[in-house]
């Protein structure tokens, strides 16, 4: 059976909660997008690296969430936190913000414009609010659970679901070389089977592409939560269906995202040539 994850109603009691962390997700990523945008150094310093050399971290990325953990801890402190960069409170109200300050790192190093603020709100464990910032675009998606899904101040919609030959499939690539490998593997065998594959290097905008309609669809393998939890809820408030494997719901192991009718064919074949697995 097809995991199809469903567009939830929201509860009445919680309406007054997603508009407060709306307001401040918002906030945040507009302050951390002017920080990132107006004060990202010609030269910049690596202040560390991940899991490889290609994989930099920037002291602006850094800062970054800093300057979002700090807003939110000040409006919210009883809120958990889970960043990309370390942030880790545990929380006590059931809230716990996840965020990452540059999706699309190598992007923001080069200069190139794909690059996004990604902050999600999840209460015990479902995402309430979603927003992606990206600056260089001058965009904002935003999406509240069972309120549909913005680009700046107009609704976004997925794509009408076409045939699997004529989806424009977004995709990402890990950082590892073993990885990498079998990523390519994959993109071999499935872009004759496409109308193309784009790789735009932030799983937040890809995701969010697919909400406005800009991609037929999306998949990955090996995100982390900060990468996919606000364009998740975007992508599924703009109509899209999301997942993994067939049965799973969308995780590290593989996230597919694309509209009813297109998402179950990928997903089929992403399955088949093994898109989950290093």
């Amino acid at each position: 059976m097809t995991e199809q994850t469903e567009q939830p109603e929201p509860s009445e009691p919680s309406d007054g909660l997603e508009a407060e962390l709306l307001e401040i997700a918002l906030d945040a990523a507009t302050r951390a997008g002017a920080f990132l945008r107006d004060g990202r150094p010609a030269d910049l310093g690596v202040a560390a690296t991940k899991s490889s050399a290609i994989d930099v971290v920037t002291e602006m990325d850094i800062a970054a969430e800093k300057l979002i953990t700090g807003l939110l801890a000040d409006r919210r402190p009883e809120d958990g936190l889970l960043g990309e960069e370390g942030a880790s409170v545990e929380g006590s109200s059931g809230v716990q913000w996840v965020i990452d300050p540059i999706d699309g790192t190598v992007n923001y190093l080069y200069g190139l414009p794909s690059w996004a603020i990604s902050i999600a709100a999840r209460k015990d464990g479902e995402t309430l609010v979603g927003v992606v910032h990206a600056p260089a675009r001058g965009e904002v998606f935003r999406a509240v659970r069972g309120q549909g899904a913005f680009l700046n101040d107009r609704p976004a919609h997925v794509r009408p679901a076409p045939d699997l030959a004529l989806a424009l499939v977004g995709t990402g690539f890990g950082y590892l070389a073993e990885r990498k490998a079998h990523q390519a593997e994959v993109v071999r065998w499935l872009i004759p089977e496409v109308r193309d594959i784009r790789r735009g290097g932030s799983a937040a905008i890809d995701l969010c592409d697919v909400a406005a309609g800009r991609l037929d669809a999306y998949y990955e393998r090996g995100l982390n939560p900060w990468d996919y939890a606000a364009g998740d809820l975007i992508a599924r408030e703009a109509g899209a269906l999301t997942g993994g494997r067939p049965g799973d719901p969308l995780s590290p192991a593989l996230a597919v995202a694309a509209p009813p009718g297109l998402f179950e064919q990928l997903q089929r074949r992403l399955d088949e040539l093994e898109a989950w697995r290093d």
